[in-house]
């Protein structure tokens, strides 16, 4: 149960004052539902003001404070000219306070002729005039003091205003109890960190850089404590000590030897499975480092021993891939592999239910149609989750119902991870790498094209495709919705390039993207991979995947859209067999910096580990890895700078919770337990009930 202490902060927002179904609507848009989500609805910056007694102090540009009487209002008969309200300072100086639109109803009321005001708002100049446009704050003299030097800028929903959402703040504040200290006490004084409730007052205030990092802290702690308890429950269980031998795996006929990495990597995990605490474990592999290799061996070891095996992908389109590629492989072991996903209806469905529980379908292959209640195994004992980030804790903890006993869990994932961002992720796993590339993969010859060179690429694609061979075309969005970008323009639509496309290559060209119809997309993706067509149109739907190895070129339009990690990815779409590949990063006119440098990254190196570091480092606190991480890991108010500072030491916090202070017992115990509940990573706690 969550403490009663947490109670007046799990609140909905309704219970502050002011709060009714008119504001609800742009709260819940911000994800601002309860009073704690307001509390940690920290300020993106802050605006400076200086207070002066005459506009002789200020410089255009300035956000200032000043004391002005009123003199004169200018209306025009022009409903779109602007309000003018004239004020002079101290010296007889006279600022112009310009309002449009119906904020000229507000001027009216707050500045009458005569009356002298406290206004706050950036000082500019409009021909000989010095004005401010829509001043920030308009008060009595005599009123609240506008001389504060740090005012909070919140992000905003429409129908919400800063003063608005301050409100807010200011009523939750009040709301927030002292709560016991969850922080090793010599932490909190080597950093000189304030108290939680503290923190957050300086924090909304700006007055204090360490009451953010302070509460960033609480969420890192939060995060790692959770995945630890996850963890210790994990060793508790009781799984089935899988010891393979040798029968079915003696019989694969792979494609290629396999690598140090993989060898390494298959001998851990066999390790883990030999023991009866179930596995947790994460294999990270690099484009084509052989993942499903791994994941096959694996599988086959607990088919060895008289078990079952199923591998859960995020999409229908992954499933049916994994499915070819693993039926292929282990054809000649006998392993009667089948796929099952929610499109399974009638006989069919039926055959897969009664083939699992019966025991003679040995690896099942699907989405998360694998796990519903009807769905039961004769003797589930090994997970695989590929494309791990796309899954929770809280999902991960579900798979333990599905065997006779807790089942051993491999999760997978394509997109390499700094060690840090690992610890937050995935802190509770055993980690396994794939740093090497199989013998005979070609290095991927990579360039990047201005968009002004159009139609040399389209003649280029015409070419390659007259030469027999395959081509993908990648755009970031599936339709225009209208949208456009000061730098760039348009976005590119798969659709507009795909009837482009069509219109010059007519059959040849097939299109995926995530809104088509799953029998349309399947119909596409089987005339692609059979040679039928000869260019894929798409969206990053085949981000992952798909292998077509006949597919030897890869053009990926407006490249600087996309981070490190996804323009990694679809590059490794092409490259996966004997031909020389190439992948064109097709850029807009105008670049950032930050554009610039990622693409000529792509240009240098294929290192997926590498590029996993530099997009950390050229992104800082942007989005992680440039894909979006979904799960129980998303951070609410650690950034990335943060995250890579804190994480390790909040991290040992944790260790040091669990090996010396006994976990969630005694004082700090119970002050870590609040911090579970508060951060909503309480599923830490339930582990310790078995819930």
């Amino acid at each position: 149960m969550r403490p009663d202490i947490l109670n007046p902060l799990f609140a909905e927002t309704e219970t502050l004052d002011g709060v009714g179904p008119k504001m609800k609507k742009p709260l819940d848009r911000l994800g601002l539902t309860r009073v704690r989500d307001v509390l940690y609805h920290l300020p993106e910056r802050f605006v400076s003001r200086r207070a002066v007694t005459d506009l002789d102090e200020a410089g255009e540009g300035e956000n200032i404070v000043v004391a002005l009487t009123v003199t004169e209002h200018r209306a025009s008969r022009n409903a779109r000219a602007p309000y003018r309200v004239l004020a002079q300072d101290a010296k007889g100086n006279i600022l112009s306070l310009t309002y449009f639109g119906r904020a000229s109803y507000t001027a009216r009321k707050q500045l009458p002729v005569g009356e002298k005001r406290w206004v706050a708002g950036k000082l500019e100049r409009y021909g000989d005039m010095l004005q401010m446009v829509h001043p920030d704050h308009v008060l009595e003299e005599g009123g609240e003091s506008l001389g504060h030097l740090c005012e909070p800028v919140y992000r905003l929903s429409e129908g919400l205003t800063q003063p608005r959402v301050a409100g807010l703040v200011a009523q939750s504040l009040a709301k927030a109890p002292e709560l016991p200290e969850w922080i090793e006490p010599q932490q909190v004084e080597r950093e000189n960190w304030p108290g939680w409730r503290d923190a957050l007052h300086l924090a909304h205030r700006g007055e204090n850089a360490k009451a953010r990092d302070r509460l960033a802290y609480d969420e890192l702690l939060a995060n790692s404590l959770a995945l630890m308890l996850v963890r210790a429950d994990n060793r508790r269980r009781r799984g089935q000590a899988l010891a393979g031998d040798g029968s079915y795996r003696g019989k694969l006929a792979l494609p290629f030897p396999l690598t140090g990495a993989q060898q390494r990597s298959i001998a851990e995990i066999e390790g883990d499975l030999a023991q009866e605490a179930p596995m947790l474990r994460l294999l990270q592999g690099d484009v084509g480092a052989g993942k499903t290799v791994v994941a096959l061996e694996a599988m086959l070891i607990a088919v060895e021993a008289d078990a079952q095996a199923a591998l859960l992908a995020p999409t229908e389109l992954l499933a049916r891939q994994h499915y070819e590629t693993l039926r292929r492989l282990a054809a000649p072991t006998g392993a009667e592999v089948a796929l099952f996903t929610g499109r399974d209806k009638g006989r069919a469905r039926e055959s897969i239910l009664m083939g699992l529980l019966d025991g003679s379908i040995d690896i099942v292959v699907g989405t998360h149609a694998i796990f519903q209640d009807k769905v039961a195994y004769r003797n589930l004992a090994l997970v695989v989750i590929d494309e791990q980030h796309r899954f929770g804790v809280g999902q991960r903890l579900m798979l333990a119902g599905k065997g006779r006993r807790a089942p051993h869990v491999l999760a997978m994932t394509a997109t390499p991870i700094p060690r840090t961002l690992t610890l937050a992720q995935y802190g509770e796993l055993d980690v396994s790498k794939l740093d090497e590339l199989p013998p005979g993969r070609q290095a991927i010859d990579t360039r990047v094209v201005g968009v002004e060179r159009m139609d040399e690429v389209v003649a280029g694609v015409e070419r390659h495709i007259a030469g027999g061979q395959q081509a993908y075309w990648v755009c970031p969005l599936v339709r225009d919705e209208g949208g456009r970008d000061d730098e760039t323009g348009d976005m590119a639509a798969a659709e507009a390039r795909f009837a482009a496309l069509q219109e010059r290559f007519g059959k040849d060209v097939v299109m995926v993207h995530g809104q088509l119809d799953p029998a349309l997309k399947d119909a596409a993706m089987e005339r692609f991979a059979s040679g039928d067509a000869k260019l894929l149109v798409a969206t990053t739907v085949i981000e992952v995947g798909v292998d077509v190895p006949a597919a030897t070129l890869m053009v990926i339009e407006q490249a600087e859209r996309f981070g490190l990690a996804q323009l990694h990815q679809l590059r490794g779409r092409v490259g996966r067999g004997a031909e020389k590949s190439v992948c064109l990063l097709l850029r807009s006119g105008e670049l950032s910096e930050t554009a610039r440098d990622r693409l000529a990254l792509m240009r240098e190196t294929q290192d997926g580990f590498r590029l996993a570091e530099e997009d950390l480092r050229l992104r800082g606190g942007g989005e992680l890895l440039g894909t979006r991480q979904s799960g129980d890991a998303a951070f609410q108010i650690a950034d990335l700078e943060q995250i890579t500072r804190l994480l390790p030491t909040a991290h040992d916090d944790a260790r040091l919770l669990m090996e010396r202070d006994g976990g969630l017992e005694g004082e700090r115990g119970e002050a870590a337990r609040t911090l579970l509940y508060l951060f909503e990573r309480d599923f830490g706690v339930r582990t310790l009930r078995g819930g």
